[in-house]
């Protein structure tokens, strides 16, 4: 699943406060990488790779996010991935609620 939205804030804001949620909240949530690339004008791109272990998918899924202000707002991307098991990849909504803690540190400046 991946989404896109748009929020108030500055977009070191935003990845601050995605990553105090997905790290400070959990005992298995860590980043495991992080990029930046500064551009013209005060703009910049964030991307960062977060993991945590859920027990109701049976193992670890990761979560990319991407905050960026290269339109001159700030935009959020997320897409979770890694859960289930077998052909279908089923993970019992364990993406979705590795999203959703992303997309409620933001909730109160979402455009």
């Amino acid at each position: 699943m991946a989404q896109s939205f748009y929020v108030s804030i500055s977009p070191h804001d935003a990845e601050a406060r995605i990553h105090a949620a997905v790290v400070g909240g959990s005992v298995t949530g860590e980043e495991i990488d992080r990029f930046m690339l500064d551009g013209p004008d005060g703009k910049v791109c964030l991307v960062s790779i977060y993991e945590k272990h859920f027990w109701r998918a049976g193992n670890r899924l990761t979560l990319a996010v991407t905050v960026d202000n290269l339109q001159g707002h700030t935009r959020v991307h997320l897409v979770s991935g890694g859960g289930g098991e077998g052909l279908f990849r089923f993970d019992w909504g364990a993406s979705e609620s590795f999203e959703s803690c992303a997309i409620d540190a933001l909730a109160p400046f979402r455009l």
